[in-house]
């Protein structure tokens, strides 16, 4: 059970990894604890991302974006941002950026199903699954993984995409300093009256942001990020009451709403490693970082971490160890000060719009307005979402 690399957690992210080494010479192992998904694709996933342009084009390169159905994907034309106050916007043309679209929603399992479609269409990949770690050991020259079941995986390295709680980054003792943002976000899909027309729509309100993306016809995916409280007596609505609850939340800007789902929440915190690498061990996505949801580039920046680790390892030319850790130094710094800087971003964002200081209330919805008139800082933004 030799393998020259073996990726722990088979999600977007690691998959994605996969899929992304494809041709490179490369003998592959993906373990995944958890079996792969039963639900019908039929029903409309709760969970859904902005994928960005950079994002979709890694995605591409693999195969896997050709094999999500067209009817499960909604390019966005435009965003529009609202401040808590009336006149405060901030408006986002993929038009005037020269671009196909800002980005594209689409449902996580709808992504996750073209991976695997993918990753089962290849012959240098070995997928372990469902099955969980047991041990992890390192060595000079190599890493031995040894699963629950008792098999036993060598590899030159060892790549930890098993998600916030990350087994890997635990078992090899990598730090992790987390905060909680003390707020929830809840998810759920909605049938609307009126065209969403490829817009999405965010609020920034005293009492969290609240988010309607953009879904193939008259639908559409709410993320209302609020806090703890808040975000337990959203769930704990009747289906009438929510469905007026967030329509008003709106504005009733896209006429009555038809809730298609159960409502789902997700904690959110912001997550800081001490260290992307160590001999022998990368860590990518949610392993690596995590952040706020109100930009949305959670998982673009997972997906980012996977082609740029697919990059050096597919511009290794001669060294025949992917593990080297000249190798791992290079990646690690590529990603470094990317990383570093969305989180700032997310987090002061986080500070500063879920905050009642009158002056704060005064600059954030000033700044929303500035930013809307000041071309060159509207394209910066665009540029920094691209991914």
């Amino acid at each position: 059970m030799d393998f020259d690399l073996i990726i722990v957690g088979a999600g977007l992210v690691g998959a994605s990894l996969a899929t992304g080494l494809a041709g490179s010479g490369l003998r592959l192992a993906l373990v995944d604890p958890e079996p792969a998904p039963t639900t019908p694709q039929s029903d409309w996933d709760s969970r859904v991302y902005a994928i960005s342009p950079g994002s979709r084009d890694f995605l591409a390169a693999s195969g896997a974006w050709a094999r999500i159905p067209a009817q499960r994907l909604m390019p966005v034309d435009s965003m529009l941002v609202r401040g808590d106050a009336r006149d405060a916007a901030l408006v986002f043309s993929a038009y005037d950026a020269g671009l196909e679209a800002l980005c594209f929603i689409v449902e996580s399992r709808a992504i996750e199903s073209a991976l695997r479609a993918e990753l089962m269409a290849r012959d240098d990949v070995t997928v372990f699954c469902p099955s969980r770690p047991a041990s992890l050991d390192f060595g000079q020259n190599s890493a031995r993984l040894v699963l629950l079941d008792g098999r036993s995986l060598e590899a030159k390295l060892i790549v930890g995409a098993d998600g916030a709680q990350s087994w890997v980054r635990q078992e090899t003792g990598i730090e992790a300093h987390d905060r909680e943002y003390r707020q929830h976000a809840v998810v759920a899909n909605f049938e609307v009256q009126c065209a969403h027309s490829a817009v999405a729509r965010q609020w920034f309100r005293c009492d969290g942001v609240l988010a309607l993306l953009p879904l193939p016809g008259n639908r559409v995916s709410m993320v209302w990020s609020t806090w703890d409280a808040a975000a337990e007596r959203l769930l704990a609505l009747n289906v009438q009451d929510l469905e007026n609850e967030v329509g008003v939340a709106c504005g009733h800007e896209l006429g009555t709403m038809h809730l298609l789902n159960e409502p789902l929440a997700f904690p959110l915190r912001l997550t800081r490693v001490a260290e992307l690498i160590k001999p022998r061990l990368a860590l990518i996505g949610d392993a690596a970082h995590s952040i706020h949801p109100l930009a949305g580039q959670g998982v673009n920046l997972g997906f980012q971490d996977a082609r740029e680790l697919a990059q050096v390892l597919r511009g290794r030319k001669g060294q025949d160890d992917c593990g080297d850790w000249r190798l791992l130094r290079r990646y690690a710094r590529a990603r470094k000060e990317t990383i570093a800087a969305m989180q700032i971003t997310t987090d002061v964002l986080q500070r500063l719009f879920n905050n009642q200081t009158p002056g704060l209330r005064w600059l954030r919805n000033t700044g929303l307005n500035v930013a809307d008139r000041v071309a060159p800082l509207k394209k910066l933004l665009v540029e920094r979402a691209l991914g």
